[in-house]
C-alpha cells in the first residue's frame, strides 16, 4: 500500500469502515502521522454532530431512479488526476461516508439547512411535512402532487407524460374557495417536476387540463387529473 493510499484511509478509519487488515495497517501509520491524527479527530467530531436520520419521502426513490440515467459519468482518471487529493477533499468524501453509514443506508436530510443547489420543487418534495397524492393517467403515464404547509407551495412530478396535442398546452390549477385558479403552464413531456404558481394557502385540490396554447382563465376541458389534498399522505 502506497503512502497516498494509506493517507486516504483516514475517513474510513474515522467511521470504522475498514477491514481488520486495513485497520491494523492504518493504526500503525496513525501513530506516527500527526496530519492523519488531526484529520481523524476532526472527522469523528463532525460525525458526532450529524443530525439524526430522517426518512425521505416515499416517492423520492422512484424519482432518483428515474433521473439517475441522466447523470453524465466522470471521465476515466488521467495521470494528472491521480495525484494525492487535498486534505479538504478527503475530508468531504469521508463526511459523506459518515452520513451514509449513520443513516444505515437511508438518505439523511438536514432540515436546518437548504442546499444552495436545491431546486424549489425539491424543497417542497423533500420537506419534512410533505404529503403526496398520485393519479394514473392514460397510456401508463402518472402524476404526483406534493404539498408542504411549511413551504406553502405545491409541486407536481409527472412520469411518461405524452406531449400535448399540437396547438394545445398542459395547464395547472389550484382549487380555492370552490373555483379553479390558474397555477401555470406545463411545457414539454415525459418525466419532469414543476412548482405550481401561487401559494398553497387554503387550496383544497390541484388540477391538470389540456388548454389552447397560451392557457385559459378557467378550465375549458375536462381535467386529466384532479388531486384532492384531503387524500394526500
Amino acid at each position: 500500500m502506497t503512502d497516498h493510499e494509506i493517507h486516504a484511509l483516514s475517513g474510513a478509519y474515522a467511521v470504522d469502515a475498514l477491514d481488520d487488515e486495513e485497520r491494523a495497517r492504518f493504526a500503525e501509520h496513525l501513530a506516527a502521522c500527526p496530519s492523519c491524527q488531526r484529520e481523524v479527530a476532526e472527522l469523528r467530531e463532525a460525525a458526532a454532530r450529524l443530525p439524526q436520520p430522517v426518512a425521505p419521502p416515499a416517492a423520492l426513490r422512484d424519482r432518483v431512479l428515474a433521473e439517475i440515467g441522466t447523470v453524465r459519468p466522470l471521465p476515466p482518471p488521467t495521470p494528472e488526476t491521480r495525484t494525492r487529493p487535498r486534505r479538504w477533499t478527503r475530508a468531504l468524501a469521508a463526511a459523506a461516508t459518515v452520513a451514509a453509514l449513520a443513516g444505515g443506508g437511508a438518505v439523511l436530510w438536514d432540515q436546518t439547512r437548504t442546499s444552495s443547489t436545491q431546486s424549489p420543487e425539491d424543497r417542497v418534495i423533500q420537506a419534512r411535512d410533505a404529503a403526496a397524492v398520485s393519479v394514473d393517467l392514460a397510456d401508463g403515464a402518472s402524476a404526483t402532487v406534493y404539498l408542504s404547509r411549511s413551504e406553502g407551495r405545491v409541486a407536481i412530478v409527472t412520469r411518461h407524460l405524452p406531449a400535448a396535442p399540437t396547438g394545445r398546452v398542459y395547464q395547472l390549477w389550484l382549487q380555492k374557495d370552490g373555483r379553479m385558479v390558474s397555477a401555470g403552464l406545463m411545457h414539454g413531456a415525459g418525466d419532469q417536476a414543476r412548482l405550481l404558481d401561487g401559494d398553497l394557502g387554503d387550496a383544497t385540490a390541484a388540477g391538470l387540463t389540456v388548454e389552447p396554447a397560451g392557457g385559459s382563465n378557467q378550465p375549458t376541458t375536462a381535467p386529466l387529473a384532479l388531486f384532492d389534498f384531503e387524500k394526500a399522505t
